[in-house]
């Protein structure tokens, strides 16, 4: 940090076309942090279709409501676009100045792409704001590690013997074992992790749980 209190090397928006890619919270906070710069223009995409505005309790019960969500970032300003893919990066001299995108149709769960629907989009700044369904299959199948319903590592929360895979010695906490979560619950099974590794090696643990 310099002694004018900014941070060295720190990506800024300010003057510039930023791109969002995800629209989710993340995504919502490179909205808000982007216009706070003062950038030029903020564009958010989506990969799947625009939800309604209000949920159909019946239906989504007891899930998670589906529904638009317009935070106080998205209310500062920007122009969100919903079932849009991203096809490429364009740039010049190492400079990216803009990003191709798609128009996606989604039917019985299958995204297609809409012909002759490909347009470019300014861009000097892109945040990448996505999240995923699980995590890579190929490195949970190199440690051979039994996986739940949802392709995540399976290992309990128990008290005696959490944490702990179908692997020997081997442990997993976070998103790779409950899935894309908030970071409030990777720091809290990292926490009770790190103390059932240490009842594993030392027979007993003073660690907090």
């Amino acid at each position: 940090m310099t002694r004018d209190g900014k941070l060295k090397n720190q990506i800024r928006a300010d003057g510039k076309h930023v791109v969002v890619i995800g629209g989710g919270d993340t995504g919502s906070d490179c909205v808000g942090t982007s216009n706070r710069h003062g950038a030029l223009s903020v564009t958010q995409l989506e990969l799947m279709p625009m939800p309604p505005e209000q949920e159909n309790k019946p239906l989504v019960w007891p899930y998670w409501p589906l529904k638009l969500r317009t935070s106080s970032s998205h209310q500062e300003g920007c122009e969100r676009e919903f079932a849009i893919g991203t096809k490429e990066f364009i740039g010049e001299k190492g400079q990216l100045t803009a990003v191709k995108t798609v128009r996606l149709e989604w039917k019985d769960g299958k995204m297609t792409e809409v012909p002759g629907s490909e347009q470019i989009l300014k861009a000097d700044l892109v945040f990448l704001a996505m999240g995923f369904v699980s995590p890579v299959q190929t490195v949970l199948d190199a440690f051979g590690v039994d996986k739940d319903a949802r392709g995540n590592v399976k290992a309990s929360t128990d008290l005696l013997g959490g944490y702990a895979t179908s692997v020997p010695k081997l442990f997993a906490a976070g998103d790779i074992r409950r899935g894309q979560s908030l970071v409030v619950w990777a720091i809290r099974e990292g926490r009770q992790a790190a103390r059932a590794v240490d009842e594993f090696l030392m027979g007993a643990s003073t660690l907090p749980r």
